[in-house]
């Protein structure tokens, strides 16, 4: 909770007069009266530490008695025989720091209140379409109440300006919970490396990376993990998982575990039997040799996209030498050609949210990389295996490897080291 005040407070400090608001993360109905597993918004739980659904909260930082409201479920002895305990208006205080809380029924109520003085509102629509048209409601109302009563807020502000701002440099106690989540998720690959082989399926890998993640303590994965065989590491993100593994395979498990809301995001490529093959062998490495020149460029005040910028380079050379491209490395760059064999980008932000929140440019300039940022470094090449104007040697073939790296002070730390990934450590590994 000291946590959470102070984030509280610092978003209070930016948004001067105005008000922010945050709604939970409503429940989502899986089919008939089914629903899907709960999991908070992040932004709101980054703000309250508060996991029940049907609730909001409210940011006011001129407000003299109240500047920060929490409007939850009411107490139910009957509903919380079902669905379990709720905090209530008395927990929302006492548990979760709340200057006053409501029952959520309360809403319509109470609200116009805690927001008719504020000059602007801090908001992010699209995440709950029922709140946005109460507010779109609310925001009529104080249209005419300016005209009667000359106060009321004008205008809305997209919150994640603010917020997400915050979140993108991680404070130490940030970076102890992803660090949990990415040891959880180098143990969870460790056990579904050992697990791989011929005549295996797909899902039986899955169910080894879930119960890895969930003995040691994650609640969940961070997204939906892909364990792609064979062709199927082709498709960036496939999930079906259902495939038989055969003999000559390449196994690309892309998985994370989430630990106190942050989330791992590890990727690693292994041949099925045990051995690669030659021309797995040339795609892997060429992989490889992008990925950590593009580690390498990870250090404070360098771009964020120079990860990426160097990964390419590596690859579109490699590609040419094997004959997937041809032509000059740098009009193929240009023209994007590498895209029919990698295309996507080599870093995402990461945290709370697998793809974190935070800009990647200020100003329509790439933003400065600062120590305290944690970032994905994942090139790839993918060779469809119906591309029939390369050497059939490297159809089929998908190999992507990927690491989160810690900006520090001195450079960076990889947060994945844990996990195998050159040639000769595989194969060592799996036969060890």
């Amino acid at each position: 909770m000291d946590q959470t005040r102070q984030r509280r407070e610092e978003l209070m400090r930016r948004i001067g007069g105005g008000v922010a608001l945050f709604p939970a993360a409503p429940s989502a109905i899986r089919n008939a009266d089914v629903e899907h597993e709960y999991r908070q918004d992040t932004d709101f739980y980054y703000l309250t530490g508060f996991e029940e659904p049907n609730a909001l909260a409210v940011i006011a930082p001129e407000n003299p008695e109240a500047k920060y409201v929490l409007f939850v479920q009411p107490k139910d002895r009957s509903r919380e025989v079902w669905t379990g305990w709720r905090a209530g208006e008395e927990g929302a205080v006492g548990d979760y720091g709340a200057d006053k809380a409501f029952t959520i029924d309360k809403l319509g109520e109470e609200l116009p209140k805690l927001v008719e003085k504020a000059d602007r509102i801090y908001y992010r629509f699209g995440s709950d379409p029922t709140f946005d048209e109460r507010l779109i409601g609310l925001m009529r109302r104080f249209q005419r109440q300016r005209q009667r009563e000359g106060y009321g807020p004008t205008s809305i502000i997209d919150t994640s300006e603010i917020l997400h701002e915050m979140r993108l440099v991680k404070t130490p106690e940030e970076l102890a919970l992803l660090r949990r989540a990415v040891e959880i998720t180098c143990d969870g690959h460790l056990a579904a490396i050992r697990e791989i082989r011929p005549g295996a399926h797909e899902y039986e890998i899955e169910a080894t990376l879930r119960y890895a993640f969930r003995k040691r303590g994650s609640p969940r994965c961070g997204y939906a993990p892909i364990v792609a065989s064979g062709a199927n590491a082709t498709v960036l993100h496939y999930t079906i998982n259902n495939r038989r593994i055969e003999d000559g395979d390449l196994v690309l498990i892309d998985a994370g575990a989430e630990f106190g809301y942050y989330t791992g995001d590890v990727t690693r490529t292994r041949p099925a039997s045990g051995r690669f093959t030659e021309a797995q062998k040339e795609i892997y490495q060429l992989v490889l040799d992008a990925q950590l020149k593009a580690i390498d460029c990870v250090r404070p005040g360098a771009d964020f996209i120079a990860p990426h910028d160097r990964a390419l380079r590596v690859l579109v050379d490699g590609m040419l030498r094997l004959g997937l491209l041809e032509g000059d490395a740098e009009e193929i760059i240009k023209e994007k050609k590498h895209e029919k064999f990698y295309m996507h980008r080599t870093s995402h932000w990461l945290g709370m949210d697998v793809h974190d929140a935070g800009p990647y440019k200020v100003a329509d300039e790439w933003r400065k990389l600062e120590p305290g940022m944690v970032l994905t470094v994942e090139p790839g090449i993918y060779v469809p295996v119906d591309t029939d104007d390369v050497n059939p040697r490297y159809r089929g073939i998908g190999v992507r490897i990927e690491d989160d790296v810690m900006v520090t002070a001195e450079g960076h730390e990889v947060l994945s080291a844990a996990v195998p990934k050159t040639l000769e450590d595989i194969e060592s590994f799996v036969h060890g």
